[in-house]
C-alpha cells in the first residue's frame, strides 16, 4: 500500500503517508464539495476536515496498539480514508483495543461536534450559512466515519472487533476465518447496492472489502498451516524424547 506515497509528516514516532491519488480525487471531488458553499475555500476545507478526521481515527489505533505493546509506526492516507499499520500482540484482548480506539475517537469527537453545531445553528445560521455549512459537514463525516466503520464486514473496524470478540471462542485462526467469511459477504451485499444506486466509490470500495477479505482467508490458511506444523515438530520432539527415555531405562541385553 505504500507504493506511489510519499511522507507527509512524523508524529510521535509515527510516519504519516499520503497516496499521490488522494490528489486526484480531491481535484474529482472539489467541485462537488464546493456546491454547498458561497465560497469555494470551503469546499476545500471540507475537504482538508474530512481527512484530518481520518487521521486522528486512525492515531487511535496506533497509539492504541503501543499501549499494549504493539508495534504502530506507520499511518497511510488515500482516497478511501486511512490505514494504520498496526501489529499487536498475539492476544484478543490486545487486539480488540488496538481496533476499538478508533472508533472511540469519533465517538469523543461526537458531542464536542454537536456543542459546536448547536452554537453554530443559533450563531451563523443565517449570517454566515457558510460556516454552519461547515460544521454541518463535518459533524456528518464524523458520525458517517463511526457508523460506517462499526459495521460487522471484514476488513472494517466492526468486522475486526467481531474477529477479536469471537478470538475468545474460538482462537486466533478460526476467528480470522469466520471474519474473513463475513466480509465475503458483507462485500457481496455492498457490491449489490452499488449497482442498485449506480455508485462507483460504494463499488470501489465494495472490491476492496473483498480483497482485503481474501487476503484474510488466505492468511487464515497459511496460520492453520504454520500451528500443524508446529504440532507436528512438537509431536516428534516428544516421540524422540520418549524413545531415548526408553533406550535410557532399558535393562541390558544377554552377555557371553
Amino acid at each position: 500500500m505504500l507504493r506511489g506515497a510519499f511522507p507527509l509528516f512524523r508524529f510521535r514516532g509515527i510516519q504519516v503517508y499520503l497516496h499521490f491519488t488522494w490528489f486526484i480525487v480531491a481535484f474529482l471531488e472539489f467541485s462537488q464539495f464546493s456546491r454547498r458553499y458561497h465560497s469555494p475555500i470551503w469546499g476545500v476545507c471540507e475537504y482538508l476536515g474530512l481527512f484530518a478526521i481520518v487521521l486522528v481515527h486512525e492515531f487511535g489505533h496506533a497509539f492504541a496498539c503501543r499501549q499494549t505493546g504493539g508495534r504502530a509506526d506507520t499511518i497511510m492516507l488515500w482516497p478511501l480514508g486511512g490505514a494504520a499499520f498496526v501489529s499487536p500482540p498475539q492476544r484478543p484482548g490486545a487486539y480488540l483495543w488496538s481496533i476499538a480506539a478508533g472508533p472511540l475517537v469519533n465517538v469523543i469527537l461526537l458531542p464536542i461536534l454537536t456543542v459546536i453545531l448547536v452554537v453554530a445553528r443559533a450563531n451563523f445560521r443565517v449570517s454566515d450559512p457558510d460556516v454552519y455549512r461547515f460544521i454541518w459537514a463535518i459533524w456528518n463525516v464524523n458520525a458517517g466515519i463511526l457508523i460506517f466503520n462499526l459495521l460487522p464486514i471484514y476488513p472494517l473496524d466492526g468486522g475486526q472487533l467481531l474477529r477479536g470478540v469471537l478470538w475468545f471462542w474460538l482462537g486466533r485462526v478460526r476467528s480470522l476465518r469466520v471474519a474473513s467469511v463475513v466480509g465475503f459477504a458483507g462485500a457481496i451485499g455492498l457490491a449489490f447496492l452499488a449497482w442498485h444506486w449506480q455508485s462507483i466509490w460504494l463499488g470501489i470500495i465494495a472490491f476492496f472489502i473483498f480483497a482485503q477479505a481474501q487476503l484474510g482467508w488466505r492468511q487464515s490458511q497459511a496460520l492453520t498451516l504454520e500451528e500443524e506444523t508446529r504440532r507436528a515438530a512438537e509431536g516428534a520432539q516428544v516421540a524422540l524424547s520418549r524413545s531415548e527415555h526408553m533406550g535410557e531405562t532399558s535393562p541390558p541385553g544377554p552377555t557371553r
